[in-house]
């Protein structure tokens, strides 16, 4: 079966965040493909809302023969499992114990109800660059045809993101 590769973000503000963090990794290893990468790990103020925690942000390549949208239910039951709870409707962000995202599906460009690929809002996000240029630095996004170390460098998120 053929595989593809995908770039994740891993994003923690509550709770253990180092160790969740690390659950998460195992398990989408154990359930989505094997981990052939792993950023450093970055600690980063909260993007688009105030909280009282700074997040704690991972990107990982993963090799999986998954389809997308399989892939994204694989990826919301590891969060509800890591404690995250949807079912309260709100408006904008919120802190959560894991958030997984979806940056990119190998170089498709995807739209459905389950996933947007590349991610719509990844160009616009240092917590997200930053970790990406440690696994992807010459990965080229599909749509805007520019590496993620040329989207890093045009950047104009201000938001704080520090090397754990």
């Amino acid at each position: 079966m053929a595989t593809e590769s995908v770039f994740v973000l891993l994003g923690s503000n509550l709770g253990d965040r180092e160790l969740l963090v690390n659950q998460a990794c195992k398990m989408i290893e154990e359930r989505c493909g094997k981990i052939v990468a792993k950023s450093r790990l970055y600690e980063s103020e909260p993007w688009g809302f105030k909280a009282e925690h700074w997040f704690l942000n991972q990107v990982v390549k993963v090799e999986t023969s998954l389809l997308p949208d399989a892939l994204m239910l694989v990826l919301l039951d590891i969060e509800k499992e890591l404690g995250r709870d949807r079912s309260m409707p709100h408006e904008g962000y919120v802190s959560r114990p894991m958030d997984l995202d979806i940056l990119y599906f190998g170089n498709e460009i995807i739209d459905t109800q389950m996933v947007i690929a590349p991610h719509p809002r990844l160009h616009q996000r240092r917590f997200t660059l930053l970790p990406l240029c440690d696994v992807a630095p010459d990965f080229v996004h599909p749509v805007m045809r520019k590496t993620n170390l040329q989207l890093l460098d045009e950047c104009q998120d201000a938001g704080k993101v520090n090397i754990y």
